[in-house]
C-alpha cells in the first residue's frame, strides 16, 4: 500500500477526483475554488506586480467572541463553521492581517463567483465617466440583435440594477433547468460547447410585468454587462479591467476570468483574484474612487452606487429583502441601510466583499460553503461583519 501524496494529505482527496461535473461541491471546492482555470477555459488579467508580505497575526482577534444565531463562539469557530478559505481585513486603508485555512496559502487567488459582478460595474462606472458606456441607454443601442429576445426594450440600467423582467430562475441545483443549460454554455458544466454564452442570453425571454419594478437577481443580466461594455468601448473585458481597473488600483497579483467557447467572459462569476487584490477593491470604493493617490471610478458613480442610488421599492419586491430589510440594489453592489453605511458585494458559496464606511474597515471572504445560497448563515455573515469592524 502507498502512502497519501502531499496533495491528498493536504485536501483530503485525490486530484484526480477532481471533475467538471463536481468541482462546486463539497469537498472538491476547497482545491477547485482556487484553481477553476485547470478545470474552466481561463482569460488573464495581469497586475502591476507589487509586493504584497504577510500581515501581523489575527490571533488576538481570533479568540474573540460573537454573539451570532447559534449563541456566542470564538472568531475563529464561526471562520471553520462557515467554510471559510481566507479572511483579509483592512482598517483605514491598511491591513490588520489575514487568516487562512489550511488548504490555502497567502497570495493564492480564489474564484469570487458574482463579487465579479460588482468588479465589472465598476468598470462599467468608469466608461460611462468616460462618456463611451450609457446607463440609460437601450441596451438595443450596443447589442441590436438583442432585440428579439427579453433585453428587446430593456435598458442599462435595468440590466445593471437586476431589474429586467427575466424569465429565468437561478436553480442552482437542477440538472434539468434553463439554468443548467447556462452553465453549460458558460462550460463550467459538463456538455457544454454547442451553445456560446452569448448566443443562450438571446434566448431568454421576458415576464409580463413591465422592467424596472421588482428587484430579480439573474446572473445572464451580469454576463450581457460584460458583452455591453465590449461592445460599447471595442475593447476586450479582460483589456479594460487590466487598464482601467487592476492597474491604476495597485493589484499585486494576477487576476483570471473564466471564459466561454467563444472567448467570451463570464463576468457574472467567473473572475479569480486573491484577498489582498480584493479588499483593495473594497478600500478604493470606501474612499470614493480612489486609490494610490489617483482617481480610478468618478466620485459620482461611486456615491450613487453605495449611498444615494438603487430603487427600494425594487428591492423590497424582490426575494432576498429578508436580508437587508432596508437594503438596497445599485450598479451590481447592495447598499445595506444601515447607520454603519456598509456596503458589499457577495457571491455564492460564501463569497462577501464587505465596506464599512464608519468604521473605516474592509473585510474580504473567500469561502467554500458546500450550499450555493444558505440564507441563514447569510443573516449571520452580515452580523459577524458588523461585529468584526467594530472589534479591529
Amino acid at each position: 500500500m502507498t502512502g497519501k501524496t502531499a496533495f491528498e494529505t493536504r485536501y483530503g482527496f485525490a486530484r484526480n477526483q477532481v471533475l467538471l461535473g463536481n468541482w462546486r461541491e463539497k469537498p472538491f471546492s476547497r482545491w477547485s475554488f482556487q484553481n477553476v482555470g485547470e478545470l474552466v477555459p481561463s482569460a488573464r488579467i495581469a497586475a502591476s506586480g507589487g509586493d504584497d508580505v504577510p500581515a501581523p497575526s489575527l490571533d488576538g482577534l481570533l479568540s474573540e467572541k460573537v454573539t451570532l444565531a447559534g449563541g456566542q463562539e470564538t472568531v475563529a469557530d464561526f471562520l471553520v463553521r462557515s467554510d471559510t478559505d481566507a479572511l483579509t481585513i483592512m482598517k483605514a486603508g491598511k491591513v490588520v492581517g489575514d487568516w487562512f485555512a489550511p488548504h490555502m496559502e497567502f497570495g493564492a487567488r480564489h474564484i469570487i463567483f458574482s463579487i465579479s459582478k460588482s468588479l465589472t460595474a465598476i468598470v462599467a462606472g468608469i466608461l460611462e465617466g468616460e462618456g463611451i458606456f450609457d446607463p440609460q441607454a437601450p441596451v438595443t443601442r450596443y447589442l441590436p440583435e438583442a432585440a428579439g429576445s427579453a433585453y428587446g426594450d430593456a435598458t442599462v440600467r435595468h440590466v445593471l440594477d437586476m431589474t429586467v423582467s427575466l424569465d429565468f430562475e437561478e436553480a442552482y441545483l437542477d440538472p434539468e433547468s434553463a439554468f443548467a443549460r447556462y452553465r453549460r454554455a458558460t462550460l463550467w458544466n459538463p456538455g457544454g460547447g454547442s451553445e456560446s454564452l452569448r448566443a443562450f442570453i438571446l434566448t431568454l425571454q421576458r415576464l409580463p410585468e413591465p422592467h424596472g419594478q421588482t428587484f430579480r437577481y439573474r446572473s445572464p443580466n451580469s454576463d450581457l454587462l460584460g458583452i455591453l461594455i465590449e461592445r460599447a468601448s471595442g475593447q476586450r473585458v479582460t483589456d479594460l479591467m487590466r487598464e482601467k481597473l487592476w492597474l491604476p488600483l495597485g493589484a499585486a497579483s494576477e487576476a483570471s476570468v473564466t471564459v466561454d467557447m467563444e472567448g467570451t467572459a463570464r463576468t457574472a462569476g467567473g473572475v479569480s483574484v486573491t484577498p489582498r487584490d480584493l479588499a483593495r477593491v473594497g478600500e478604493m470604493m470606501r474612499q470614493g474612487g480612489m486609490a494610490n493617490g489617483r482617481r480610478i471610478v468618478p466620485e459620482a458613480w461611486v456615491r450613487d452606487t453605495i449611498e444615494t442610488g438603487g430603487d427600494a421599492a425594487a428591492w423590497q419586491r424582490g426575494t432576498m429583502a429578508f436580508l437587508l430589510s432596508q437594503g438596497r440594489y445599485r450598479n451590481k453592489w447592495y447598499q445595506t441601510g444601515g447607520t454603519s453605511g456598509a456596503f458589499f458585494g457577495l457571491g455564492i458559496h460564501g463569497q462577501w466583499l464587505y465596506v464599512n464606511p464608519r468604521d473605516e474597515v474592509v473585510i474580504a471572504k473567500m469561502s467554500s460553503q458546500p450550499a450555493p445560497v444558505d440564507d441563514p448563515l447569510d443573516l449571520e455573515l452580515v452580523a459577524f461583519f458588523e461585529a468584526l469592524s467594530r472589534m479591529v
